[in-house]
């Protein structure tokens, strides 16, 4: 049964990936088919062919996230037990982080997003094939354990898709810069350019990312919290002090200081968005890179 939830949540990602950059590339070739000669600017995609995934899309895309989240259900908690690992928490940030924008597409045409958001999402939830978890201790049947999973999964997918938000929005600032110069003949045409323009205005990007961002902290803070607390009820002991509580704390400060920076002074551009971007290496270090260098490089079971 799982293999073919598995079959299923790729096919249905990746069908929706390949479906998105042919509709892409055929929107990005218009231009040249219908005239505009080589060395011309080539105007924004039309409205219409930027305004965002079409209903039968948007159908599939939640069609898949239901069978993804079966699949990390029936995958992580077989038979009242927990099985858990580096590559099942990327493939829930993906899923969580493909759920954001399908909630986002609602309101806002982000077809450049989708068009890195799915792939990701489909290669992610293939992982757990190749590297299998480590089965974790019985008190993950605890409610409290389980509401700190789920918290801090909420979170990650969060930060997931404000990672992606802040890429997007470099190039956007990159490709602006350039258009200022002497490169602006050239930046003005290809599959590039024609991407970054299905995008909306960087304001509005700006916003939505330090919207993703605000929340993230919240749930973010909430994990910490909850999992001090499950620590004591567990152990007696409410503070372990090792390589996932320091980049996790770390990732806390760094997000906290670019909120804090961005209400007293409005910190933005480049170097807010490099912010962005180190404060998510470091919450990838406090759990998924830890995971990984444990179970896949050096063997060992963590919890």
């Amino acid at each position: 049964m799982d293999i073919v939830l598995y079959a299923l949540t790729a096919l249905l990602y990746g069908g929706l990936a390949v479906a998105g950059w042919r509709a892409h590339r055929h929107t990005a070739v218009e231009p040249a088919l219908a005239g505009i000669p080589a060395g011309a600017p080539v105007p924004p995609p039309r409205a219409s062919k930027a305004s965002g995934m079409s209903g039968i899309g948007r159908a599939l895309l939640f069609i898949a996230l239901v069978v993804h989240g079966v699949l990390l259900h029936t995958t992580i908690f077989p038979q009242n037990a927990m099985v858990f690992g580096f590559a099942f928490a990327l493939s829930a940030m993906f899923w969580l982080g493909a759920g954001i924008y399908w909630i986002e597409s609602f309101f806002f045409p982000l077809d450049g997003l989708r068009l890195l958001v799915l792939p990701l999402a489909c290669l992610a939830s293939l992982l757990p094939l190749l590297f299998g978890g480590v089965r974790v201790l019985p008190y993950s049947a605890a409610p409290m354990f389980k509401l700190h999973f789920l918290i801090a999964n909420i979170a990650y997918g969060l930060f997931a898709i404000a990672a992606l938000h802040a890429i997007l929005m470099l190039m956007v600032e990159r490709r602006l810069q350039n258009m200022r110069g002497v490169a602006a003949r050239h930046t003005s045409n290809g599959w590039l350019s024609s991407w970054l323009d299905t995008l909306p205005p960087l304001l509005t990007l700006e916003k939505l990312l330090f919207r993703l961002i605000a929340a993230g902290f919240v749930l973010l803070t909430l994990t910490l919290v909850s999992g001090i607390a499950f620590n004591e009820q567990l152990v007696d002991r409410a503070f372990k002090l090792d390589h996932k509580t320091v980049f996790a704390f770390l990732s806390w400060l760094m997000f906290g200081a670019l909120l804090t920076a961005r209400r007293v002074s409005g910190w933005r551009g480049r170097a807010a968005l490099r912010w962005v971007l180190a404060s998510f290496v470091a919450l990838l270090l406090a759990y998924v890179g830890s995971r990984f260098v444990f179970e896949v490089l050096l063997h060992r079971a963590v919890v």
